[in-house]
């Protein structure tokens, strides 16, 4: 029986064969008709292959969204990141495992039931928009990111089908808000969005994830030059003189002058990367990098500089200090107007806008531009952090420009930006990038460029020294370190026009003065005059004495041993200088 309806079945099929053979290769039939054939034939079996593979990719998606959601949402996890670590092996952010709630609406039973016993566990959800996800077709819905393990045992104890939980990477700094405009923070899915943690994924990261290589334990942690234990006590006493000022924010750096390591950066007031919500607060911005300000008096360093690296001025050069100065319809004034010829260092010291003035004139206006330029004052400065600004440099340069600039007024910068280029004046003149990760000397000294002689540098750290010693920094003399310093006071610019009331200070301090090795800023916006600076709101009496205290806690942590009854810069440096010569 099964013979006979093997040979009827077989009947059709071989008809069929005869038929195709007949028609591809019997030489009576027309070659247009076998062509025709031919091509009709090839065509319905790419059809019939294609319609093969279309229904697999079907099937596997099928069994992707029903059987294993985890496949499904690969792309959707949070992805591992490496440590970031402090120059001394501190965590500084890192990733912990939590669990997350999802559904697949397509296997609940009862989606009335699922949304009531989960908002009873999880009282932040929004009840109308859990109904709508829990009602959607989807294969796979997020409902809560980052819940407590406690609220995944009682939602685990409720038994409902079509929900789960997935474990993810999220990202966690132990320290808070101490190094938070450093290392920036993450989103939702682990993605760095600002600070290092946006340089991460733009330097080899993201490439890792997506090629599915960056596993949670498999990547080499990230060591930055940042010293936290200078970090904080930076902050600290930038917390305080925020307080004590009554300032509108307070800003600090901390670069070694030989290598561009940004030891320390703060910017108060700050926010927390473990609610990186606080960022959105426009007070809270990195003032050091983002923003740009008139830098006031410490532009006098560049000035001075630029005056004696040009061979045509010494030490012992002059220049007139009688005033007002008229400048067509303006007036440049001294703030404590000494009315006669100053020398080079008198103009350092007395900090006097006019001496500088006269001194960037005689230089010229290109001269003037052009050393600004080489000490890397009119370009974007770039590091690692995403977050830079463009100075605001005069569209027309003239000789009221160059006057205002030369004792910094009328020419924006990022307050980093203007301390690295004061760092190539006290290294002995290189430039060197600042960078926030760790770098050796020999990596420094490839990257750094000449931009004056060894001779200028020696004499500015002169000039630095005898500022705190017989000038306007007197106040951050600390007993041991001989710090040398120069500070700033700038009229703030509000609406369009210079404020009468309303200042920013800020201090530059070498440590130590004779064998540079660190370069610390201190910048506070709007500070308050108070008793104790009889009525006064210039650096001398805030940015200064902040600078001293940072100083005296931080010189400790960096390695500087304290010196004693050494000699004053007349016969320390300068009589160094005459003997090398």
């Amino acid at each position: 029986m099964s013979a006979v309806a093997s040979h009827v079945g077989n009947k059709p099929m071989a008809r069929w064969r005869r038929l195709m053979l007949r028609l591809l290769y019997d030489n009576k039939i027309d070659r247009t008709a076998k062509a025709r054939a031919r091509i009709g034939l090839a065509i319905l079996l790419f059809g019939a292959v294609y319609a093969i593979i279309a229904l697999r990719l079907v099937m596997f998606a099928a069994a992707s969204d029903g059987r294993n959601p985890h496949r499904a949402v690969t792309d959707a996890i949070a992805t591992a990141r490496p440590d970031i670590l402090d120059r001394n092996g501190e965590i500084l952010a890192t990733d912990v495992r939590v669990p997350s709630l999802y559904a697949e609406p397509r296997h609940l039973i009862d989606v009335d039931e699922a949304a009531e016993l989960l908002t009873a566990d999880l009282i932040d959800l929004d009840a109308t928009e859990l109904r709508e996800r829990l009602s959607s077709k989807r294969g796979f819905v997020w409902l809560k990111r980052d819940i407590t393990p406690e609220q995944q045992h009682e939602i685990y104890r409720q038994g409902l089908p079509g929900i789960g939980f997935l474990n993810e990477n999220k990202r966690t700094y132990p320290n808070g808000p101490e190094v938070s405009h450093v290392i920036g923070h993450v989103n939702i899915d682990n993605q760095g969005i600002a600070g290092m943690e946006k340089w991460l994924d733009g330097h080899g990261l993201a490439a890792l994830h997506m090629a599915g290589l960056a596993t949670d334990r498999l990547q080499i942690p990230v060591q930055l030059a940042i010293d936290l234990r200078v970090q904080h006590a930076l902050r600290d006493e930038l917390i305080a003189a925020h307080t004590k000022f009554k300032t509108l924010a307070a800003a600090g750096l901390v670069l070694d002058v030989r290598t561009g390591e940004i030891v320390a950066m703060v910017s108060e007031p700050d926010y927390d990367p473990n609610n990186p919500h606080e960022a959105l607060d426009p007070t809270r911005i990195n003032r050091l990098t983002t923003g740009v300000f008139e830098m006031g008096s410490t532009f006098k360093a560049f000035t001075i500089a630029m005056a004696l690296d040009s061979g045509k001025f010494t030490l012992k050069s002059s220049f007139d200090g009688h005033g007002p100065m008229h400048v067509g319809r303006f007036q440049i004034h001294d703030f404590e107007p000494e009315n006669r010829m100053l020398t080079i260092p008198e103009i350092f010291t007395y900090s006097s806008n006019i001496g500088a003035a006269r001194a960037a004139l005689a230089m010229g206006v290109d001269a003037h531009k052009a050393f600004l330029k080489k000490l890397g004052q009119l370009d974007r400065l770039r590091t690692e952090l995403p977050e830079s600004a463009e100075p605001i440099v005069p569209r027309h340069w003239g000789d009221l420009n160059t006057i205002t600039i030369a004792f910094g007024h009328g020419l924006s910068v990022a307050p980093l930006q203007a301390l690295s280029g004061v760092a190539a004046l006290m290294n002995g003149g290189f430039l060197i990038p600042p960078t926030f990760l760790k770098r050796t000397e020999e990596e420094a000294r490839s990257l750094g460029k000449r931009v004056i002689k060894p001779q200028t540098s020696e004499m500015m750290r002169y000039l630095m020294r005898l500022n705190v010693e017989k000038g306007t920094a007197r106040k951050a003399d600390v007993p041991g370190y001989y710090i040398g310093g120069k500070t700033g006071t700038a009229d703030k610019v509000v609406n369009g026009h210079y404020s009468k009331v309303s200042v920013l200070t800020d201090f530059m301090a070498v440590i130590p003065a004779d064998q540079p090795r660190y370069i610390l800023l201190i910048m506070l916006d709007d500070p308050k005059a108070l008793p104790e600076t009889h009525g006064f709101k210039t650096s001398g009496w805030n940015a200064v004495p902040v600078g001293g205290a940072v100083v005296a806690r931080i010189a400790p942590l960096l390695g500087i041993e304290p010196r004693l009854d050494l000699p004053d810069a007349d016969h320390l440096i300068l009589a160094s200088m005459k003997e090398s010569r």
